[in-house]
């Protein structure tokens, strides 16, 4: 926790050198891959947070972001005599992407890198039944408390306002114990991000 604290103050001071100048949410579409990324275990969550817009140019600026974001995936599974179900992975990270934003008749392409810090990770099993349980075997001291990957997104700037869409490419594994591993097949994560944001 105390990681947490002094990582959020790090990234305050950060964008305390700009002027913060919006609020931004919305949907992740999230998922765990090795190899390849399908769209198979796919879990819905959320995110939210700062951002702020420096220009450098009339067309081009530099835009740090601060998000609380739920990453995971929904993996599923078919023990037979044991039932099936689904795990689900709740990865919960403070992410600050750094893109830079190429801008044209308010339509915009923005890209760059991310790092997060874990702030909770918790794990359920949800039998065919909607019943969900915690599994206690796994939680954050499981997985990697830092992520790294690139950001590539575009949207659309209007008076007041942002909306867009972002894709999130992990390249950090997300396991720490030889346990997290089998179950995660060292997966790293991805994410899919619709967004809105309003200025201050």
């Amino acid at each position: 926790m105390k990681k947490a604290i002094l990582f959020t103050g790090a990234v305050f001071m950060l964008l305390g050198a700009f002027s913060q100048t919006g609020l931004k949410g919305g949907v992740n579409l999230s998922n765990l891959y090795v190899d390849d990324i399908d769209d198979e275990n796919v879990k819905v969550g959320y995110h939210v947070g700062i951002y702020h817009d420096a220009p450098i140019t009339d067309f081009l600026s530099i835009q740090p972001v601060l998000l609380f974001t739920s990453k995971g995936a929904e993996l599923y599974y078919d023990g037979f005599l044991g039932g099936s179900g689904k795990y689900r992975y709740n990865l919960n990270y403070l992410e600050v992407p750094v893109l830079v934003k190429l801008k044209l008749a308010g339509f915009n392409v923005h890209g760059g890198p991310y790092a997060a810090f874990l702030v909770g990770a918790n794990i359920t099993d949800v039998d065919d039944d909607g019943n969900i349980q915690s599994v206690e075997s796994l939680d954050r001291d499981d997985f990697n408390q830092l992520d790294f990957g690139f950001s590539l997104g575009t949207g659309f700037d209007f008076t007041g306002g942002t909306i867009g869409a972002r894709y999130d490419f992990g390249l950090s594994e997300i396991e720490n114990s030889d346990f997290a591993g089998q179950a995660t097949g060292n997966a790293k994560n991805s994410a899919f991000m619709l967004y809105i944001g309003f200025d201050f």
